[in-house]
């Protein structure tokens, strides 16, 4: 297994502290610095194993299954811990999660017709703006100014999510057509 898919492989597993981190009782802000250091170690494999695939010509089927999974898996715990913890709102989440679930059903599709779809300028500012929010949704700290900028974030993160999703249909919408 190469150096990129060890990093994928390692963002999976971190999702399992990470919830920990965030639901465990008892853990007070120790659990919320560890989970925005876990978040954060995640999020950094996320950018390197594509980096390094990349670069390198280490891209493999493997990576190209899991990296997406691996990031789907991460940003949905989260949102979902999130969610649970009373930070964020379960519509945000369950529109967020949704989209996922859309695009990887579009890759899906692609994939049966022989269609790789690289993931677009959109989507790249959409995971960089989710896992900000994350970050400043975990930390949630009790000042008027800070609350202000991550409830914009989110929002940010939110608008970006939908216009990714619409970008990627209208950019994609040939693979929906039947094949003959």
């Amino acid at each position: 297994m190469n150096l990129p898919n060890k990093l994928t492989v390692l963002r999976v597993i971190l999702v399992v502290p990470f919830v920990v981190c965030m639901l465990a009782p008892g853990l007070g802000e120790s659990g919320m610095y560890a989970a925005v250091a876990l978040f954060v170690v995640a999020s950094l494999t996320d950018f390197l194993d594509g980096k390094i695939a990349r670069k390198y010509g280490l891209v493999t089927n493997f990576g190209k299954f899991m990296d997406p999974l691996a990031d789907k898996l991460l940003v949905a715990a989260a949102l979902i811990c999130l969610t649970a913890n009373g930070r964020l709102a379960a519509w945000i989440s369950i529109l967020i999660i949704s989209r996922e679930f859309i695009i990887s059903g579009f890759r899906l599709v692609a994939s049966d017709n022989g269609v790789v779809i690289a993931a677009g300028y959109w989507g790249k500012f959409k995971t960089t703006f989710q896992m900000v929010m994350i970050v400043m949704l975990i930390f949630d700290f009790d000042n008027g100014t800070y609350q202000v900028c991550a409830d914009l974030v989110t929002y940010l993160a939110l608008a970006l999510t939908v216009i990714s999703l619409v970008d990627y249909i209208v950019k994609n919408k040939e693979v929906l057509k039947e094949q003959k």
